[in-house]
């Protein structure tokens, strides 16, 4: 089983999560922000991925630390998980649609992380979350995990349904990308030798 353990503490928030890429969707999240509880639990089962969350933040003054601190953590769980990267399948990519929405991720496991999204959020709120918080999060993500990741809005309207897109059709790609290429077991997925 390839799982990633991580505990952060901070003057803003007290994180402890764990993710295996190898698991069947199970979720256990306990979280200040519901929204974003939502999107983990969709991201955990459209990616096949266990998920376990406690997390306690400042929520008295937004959510931002949280959102943020969580994308920190489960990125460098998914390093953890990852490990030396042998064998993978390295690229995965997914077009989602999501009623009106259609959204298209790319992934790269290449060890750079970067994050190259091109949404359109109509809305500055989805009930009490910040809609400009879902880039942070995975900004947060990709520089800790080195994944790069495109994510690009095809066509949507609904603020929810875009968000939600996002969530399932990264966690779509991430789960192909992070698969074990059986054919090329044992081997790094790169002609540099080094990912």
């Amino acid at each position: 089983m390839r799982i990633g353990k991580i505990e952060r503490r901070t003057n803003e928030t007290d994180i402890s999560l764990t993710l295996s890429l190898d698991g069947s969707g199970i979720v256990d999240i306990k979280t200040d922000c519901g929204f974003l509880g939502h999107m983990l639990t969709l991201f955990a089962a459209h990616g096949g991925f266990d998920l376990t969350l406690r997390c306690t933040g400042d929520a008295k003054v937004d959510y931002h630390h949280t959102v943020e601190d969580v994308g920190i953590c489960l990125g460098r769980a998914f390093a953890q998980a990852i490990g030396d990267k042998k064998g993978i399948t390295r690229y995965g990519d997914r077009l989602l649609p999501m009623d009106e929405t259609l959204i298209l991720s790319a992934v790269d496991i290449s060890g750079r992380g970067g994050l190259f999204m091109d949404i359109e959020l109509t809305k500055e709120k989805v009930g009490d979350f910040d809609t400009e918080l879902v880039e942070e999060f995975f900004i947060a993500f990709t520089r800790n995990s080195g994944v790069t990741l495109h994510v690009k809005q095809m066509s949507g309207k609904n603020t929810h349904h875009i968000i939600e897109g996002i969530f399932k059709s990264v966690a779509r790609a991430l789960s192909a990308a992070s698969r074990i290429d059986e054919a090329n077991a044992g081997i790094l997925p790169s002609t540099k030798g080094v990912l």
